[in-house]
Parts: structure tokens; C-alpha cells; sequence
């Protein structure tokens, strides 16, 4: 039994890969600045409060540890982003980052490895360009975040600790992120795409991205980025399609960019610019996707579990 330390741990990703490691066999240590948010968490699990921002009182924990997985950071999409909240969500990411480098030096066996979270937003609005881990990162604020972001654990290495870093798409589930915003108009008769329709978006199936994340710990060899979405990304106008056919309801009704950028500002650009972004090195090193294509994804969550 190996323990493995989850930052950010009652997120969506992080309550799912804590059930997956549990279920393997795995001690499981969740830190969360909310203990009443740490209570639904999946059984064998146990839960540490942190204040965000330091190792202050969990340092111990990564003496011995296995892995330490840093998913940390205030949600993006939580509402406009105004300059105090831009900086907000910055801060979030990079003081978990730095307690996650202060608990590693601490530690007198350090962690085998550190996995860093991060987004496909590095690479900024790339049009229809293929886009695998060596492309640049961009200059937008996302780009910028991404950036630091993944710069924030570095160090560690310096320490003789592996570090993988993973990108992530549009994650799919019902049990939160962006999913279930999508459906909702398509409840009532009213989805479709977002703006043009055109641009890509690269998705992965919840059960792949913590399939993923489990490969990339269990692979010594792993180290460095990695795009956590699926081989075959979509234009959003076939996203919709897809959900459209899984929910058994027309997908005919897009909605205005206007709209999306009076109502979210700044945000609406994660919805109308995309990346068509494919994840190489994961095929590369063999990872087998059990959701390659969007199709099946949303019939398993919407037909499948019925």
C-alpha cells in the first residue's frame, strides 16, 4: 500500500482518482481548506485540512509518501474575471505549488513523485492547428496562468523527485465541471452550439483522465507533459451533436458570441476559441483510452448509466 497525497482533492478529478486509488489498494490523503466539503468523500479516504497556502500541519504526511497529486486552484469558472479575481485564481495555484516544494524539502524520504496539474489552455487559441506537448505555450491569460502554474512544483525535481505534468481538457461527467452546464439548455429543447461552432475542444471521459493520471504514477519513466484528452478532439458544433444524440434532444439552437461575451466577458474565450489538441506522449508510452470518441463517452454517461 502506497500513500498518495491529493491537493484539491474534493474536485471533481480529485474525488474520482482518490476512489479509483482506494479501491486499488492505496492510502489516500485528501487536503481541503473546507472540512464540511471533505465529508462526502468516498470511503477509506481521509481527509486533512490545509490552509492553501503552506505545509503547515500536513508536511509530515509526504515524509514516506508515494506521490503527492496537486490539483489545487480556485475553479475558473466560477465568475467573471475581473482583475481581483484573476489574481485570486493565480494565487490559488501557485501558493499550493510552493507548499507542495516545502512538504518535498521537509520530507526526509521524499515523494517518488509529484504530479502537477495544469490545462490545455496553456497553449493558448490555436485554431486548427494539431497541438501536442511541444507546441508553445500561448500569451493569453490562461497561457500565462498555465505557465506559472506548472513552474510552481519545478523544484522538485531539483530534490531527485519525478514530476509529470497534465494538461487537462474539458473533463466529462455529471458529477460537475463543465458537462452539466452544457446540457442543461439541451433539457429544455434549446441546445446547441457555442458561437460559430467551429472551434475545437479537447475532451477527455472522467474515467480516462483518472486512468491517465493513475498511468502516469505508475510509470517510472514518466516524466514532463502530457495532454490528458482524448486521440479524436471535436469541433464544438460536433460536441453538441453528440450531446444532443445522447440526450435524445435537437441540438439546434446556437448561442450568440454576443451573448456568451456580454454575460462572461474575458471567460466567454475558454467557450468560443479552443485547441485541437491530441495527447502523443500518453499513445506514445501506450496508455489505452477506454473513451477514444465522443460518441461513446456521452452514451456511457447519459444512455449507459440508466
Amino acid at each position: 500500500m502506497k500513500r498518495v497525497i491529493i491537493t484539491g482533492g474534493t474536485g471533481l478529478i480529485g474525488r474520482a482518482l482518490a476512489t479509483e486509488l482506494v479501491a486499488a489498494g492505496h492510502e489516500v490523503v485528501v487536503l481541503s481548506r473546507d472540512p464540511q466539503r471533505a465529508r462526502g468523500l468516498p470511503p477509506g479516504v481521509r481527509a486533512e485540512k490545509w490552509d492553501g497556502r503552506t505545509a503547515q500541519g500536513w508536511a509530515p504526511l509526504a515524509d514516506g509518501a508515494y506521490a503527492i497529486v496537486n490539483l489545487a486552484g480556485e475553479n475558473l469558472a466560477g465568475g467573471r474575471w475581473t482583475a481581483v479575481r484573476k489574481e485570486r485564481i493565480r494565487h490559488s495555484r501557485l501558493n499550493a505549488g510552493q507548499a507542495v516544494v516545502e512538504a518535498a524539502r521537509a520530507a526526509a524520504r521524499k515523494p517518488a513523485v509529484v504530479v502537477q496539474a495544469s490545462g490545455i489552455g496553456y497553449y493558448g487559441p490555436r485554431g486548427d492547428e494539431e497541438v501536442t506537448e511541444e507546441a508553445p505555450p500561448g500569451s493569453d491569460f490562461l497561457g500565462r496562468l498555465a505557465v506559472e502554474w506548472e513552474a510552481s512544483t519545478a523544484s522538485v525535481e531539483a530534490l531527485g523527485v519525478r514530476r509529470v505534468v497534465v494538461r487537462t481538457g474539458v473533463v466529462l461527467s455529471l458529477e460537475g465541471g463543465a458537462l452539466p452546464r452544457l446540457a442543461l439548455p439541451f433539457r429544455f429543447f434549446l441546445g446547441g452550439p457555442l458561437g460559430s461552432g467551429r472551434q475545437w475542444t479537447p475532451w477527455i471521459h472522467i474515467a480516462d483522465e483518472v486512468g491517465a493520471i493513475r498511468f502516469l504514477l505508475e510509470q517510472d519513466g514518466a516524466r514532463g507533459p502530457y495532454n490528458l484528452s482524448a486521440p479524436h478532439p471535436v469541433t464544438n458544433r460536433e460536441l453538441a451533436r453528440a450531446l444532443g444524440r445522447a440526450m435524445r434532444r435537437p441540438a439546434w439552437f446556437p448561442i450568440p458570441a454576443l451573448a456568451l461575451k456580454l454575460v462572461l466577458g474575458e471567460m466567454s474565450a475558454v467557450l468560443l476559441t479552443g485547441q485541437r489538441a491530441v495527447p502523443k506522449r500518453l499513445l506514445e508510452e501506450g496508455f489505452a483510452f477506454r473513451f477514444p470518441d465522443v460518441e461513446a463517452a456521452l452514451q456511457s454517461l447519459f444512455v449507459e448509466r440508466k
